[in-house]
């Protein structure tokens, strides 16, 4: 039984991620942020990796097809109490339309929860009624570090896997003018050998690219506050967070055109190249350099998704998710 806190009833949310306690893989932060968030409602949380024994009032399981077996049993074993699937990259893009599991997951949840809006396109109309989109929050930097004044700093974040196309901003800076100032910093776990062995190799060649590997959150933010410009060059992606810390910060995005980026910066955004565009993104790289005024138009254009991305309203958003259920 639920039982009343703090004005609102406390409940026990069972989360459940691929992703084991710890790991630096987006799953795992996300659910880390998720459980802190939900804590602060009042409620009392358990991540894990599977369904587990005990009596909960709520299933938030985040990944359709790998977390499919949690849902199946925790609508057996708690038949009737909610369940909400949260949808990743790899659901959306890859598994949906093409795993039974995914179906199942998106057959048996009472709410679908996507982390942008434009995600929702993909969905069959049958699920439409279930889908809420909620947009992953960012902390303000502070004190903001000062950005560098010798080199024209870019950042590339994320964990170095084929999806995310990491090396795309490396070739692109290969073909700036001799004169420009620009430096690219990647930061992120290369997550097979393959590709921390080009990273080597790359920054071996490359003088204006230079491989950090992972660093700590806090660090990495640092970083991301610090640049001139950050790229996200993804073939795909769910809801990336580097979109919202960026735009928190007031550092200028450089984009592949996908759904998550234009479901967040907007169809029109100015900072958009096509995937695995090389020529395209080195243009916008020197425009970045080159024009503040285009940098300053980058983040205006961002300006008003900063009030979506506040923990605030994340936290009202996730508030009203569960009082849909009326537990």
């Amino acid at each position: 039984m639920s039982s009343r806190i703090y004005g609102v009833f406390k409940i026990r949310i069972l989360i459940v991620t691929p992703a084991k306690r710890g790991s630096l893989l987006g799953n795992s932060v996300t659910a880390g942020r998720w459980r802190k968030l939900l804590i602060k409602l009042g409620h009392e949380v358990t991540v894990a990796t599977r369904c587990l024994d005990g009596s909960f009032d709520l299933l938030i399981a985040l990944h359709a097809r790998k977390s499919h077996r949690a849902v199946v049993q925790f609508h057996q074993h708690h038949g009737g109490k909610p369940v909400i699937v949260a949808m990743t990259g790899t659901d959306l893009h890859c598994d949906l339309g093409r795993s039974d599991k995914v179906e199942q997951s998106l057959e048996l949840a009472d709410r679908i929860l996507l982390l942008e809006p434009k995600a929702g396109v993909k969905l069959p109309r049958k699920y439409q009624n279930k889908i809420r989109v909620i947009y992953q929050s960012a902390d303000l930097v502070k004190p903001r570090p000062k950005p560098l004044t010798r080199w024209f700093e870019i950042t590339v974040i994320g964990h170095l896997r084929p999806v995310k196309d990491p090396f795309r901003t490396a070739y692109a800076a290969r073909d700036l003018p001799a004169d420009s100032r620009i430096r690219v910093v990647q930061i992120g776990r290369a997550l097979d050998r393959s590709m921390e062995q080009t990273a080597r190799a790359l920054a071996e060649r490359n003088p204006r690219y230079k491989f950090l590997g992972p660093l700590s959150h806090l660090e990495t933010q640092r970083r991301l506050a610090r640049s001139r410009v950050t790229v996200l060059s993804s073939k795909s992606e769910g809801g990336p967070a580097v979109l919202s810390e960026a735009i928190v910060n007031s550092v200028p995005v450089l984009a592949s055109r996908i759904d998550a980026t234009e479901g967040i910066l907007g169809k029109t955004y100015s900072g958009m190249f096509n995937v695995g565009d090389t020529r395209q993104l080195t243009k916008l790289l020197f425009r970045t350099e080159q024009e503040r005024s285009f940098r300053q138009h980058l983040v205006e254009s961002t300006r008003s998704m900063k009030p979506k991305l506040a923990f605030g309203f994340e936290v009202s958003a996730w508030k009203n998710l569960i009082d849909e259920f009326g537990l």
